[in-house]
C-alpha cells in the first residue's frame, strides 16, 4: 500500500506566509481602532475587538491554504460549516466590521496587497467621517414608556390620557401579563412635547396607576436593553 503525502507549500512561499499574515494584522489592528474611534453607546466589547484581529489573520491563513484549488476550498467549507456561534450580534454596525476584515483577511490572503491596503484606507475614512459628523442621525428622538397597571378597571384610558397631554403621539406597541396575572404592563413608544420632562410624566401617570412601576426610556435606540 502506498501513501503519498502531498507537499502544499510549493503553492505558496515563506514570504507570502510572512508578508500575508503581518499585513493582515496591521490593516486588522486599524479597523479595529477605528472601531473602537467611532463606537458609540454602552455595549463596547474589548473580545469584540480582538475577535476582529483574529479573524482578519485566520482568514488570510485559509485563503493561502485554499489557493486556487477548488478541491481544498470545498473541503475547508465542509469542515468549517460545523462551527456555530450563538453570541448575538449587539449591533447592526459590528457585523459590517466582521465583513470587513474577513475581506481583508481574503485579499491579504491571496496575495492582493495592494488592494488590502486601499481598501482599508478608503473603507476606514468613510467609517471616521461618518462618526465625526454624525451622519444619518435621527434628530426625532423617542422614548419608551413601561407602565403597570391592575388588570380590571379602565386604567389603559387613563394612562393614554396622560401620554395624550405630555406626547405628540404615542403608540401601544405590546401587553404584558406580569407577577402572574396580578398587574398588566403596558408598552408604549412616545415623543415627548418640547418642554415637557419625563419626570414629569413618571409623576403624572404614578397619580394612576394607583403607584405601580412606570419606566421611561429615552434614546433606546442606542441603548442595550
Amino acid at each position: 500500500m502506498n501513501i503519498d503525502f502531498q507537499d502544499l507549500s510549493g503553492t505558496f512561499t515563506t514570504f507570502d506566509i510572512v508578508i500575508s499574515l503581518t499585513l493582515s494584522f496591521i490593516l486588522s489592528a486599524i479597523i479595529g481602532w477605528v472601531y473602537r474611534y467611532t463606537h458609540k453607546g454602552v455595549s463596547y466589547s474589548q473580545s469584540y475587538v480582538q475577535t476582529l484581529v483574529v479573524v482578519g489573520m485566520v482568514v488570510a491563513l485559509i485563503m493561502l491554504v485554499v489557493g486556487s484549488n477548488i478541491a481544498r476550498a470545498f473541503a475547508l467549507v465542509g469542515a468549517l460549516s460545523v462551527v456555530r456561534f450563538r453570541n448575538a450580534i449587539k449591533e447592526t454596525r459590528d457585523v459590517a466590521f466582521i465583513f470587513l476584515v474577513m475581506a481583508i483577511g481574503m485579499t491579504t490572503g491571496t496575495r492582493f496587497y495592494l488592494l488590502a491596503i486601499a481598501a482599508t484606507i478608503a473603507i476606514c475614512a468613510v467609517l471616521v467621517i461618518m462618526g465625526k459628523f454624525n451622519m444619518f442621525k435621527l434628530d426625532v428622538q423617542r422614548q419608551v414608556v413601561k407602565v403597570q397597571v391592575p388588570p380590571t378597571g379602565d386604567y389603559t384610558a387613563l394612562v393614554e390620557d396622560v401620554l395624550l397631554a405630555h406626547c405628540s403621539d404615542f403608540e401601544l406597541v405590546s401587553t404584558e401579563s406580569a407577577r402572574s396575572g396580578a398587574l398588566t404592563e403596558l408598552y408604549y413608544t412616545a415623543q415627548l412635547k418640547k418642554g415637557h420632562k419625563p419626570a414629569t410624566l413618571i409623576g403624572e401617570l404614578s397619580a394612576v396607576n394607583t403607584g405601580q412601576r412606570v419606566t421611561v426610556l429615552t434614546g433606546y435606540d442606542q441603548t442595550d436593553i
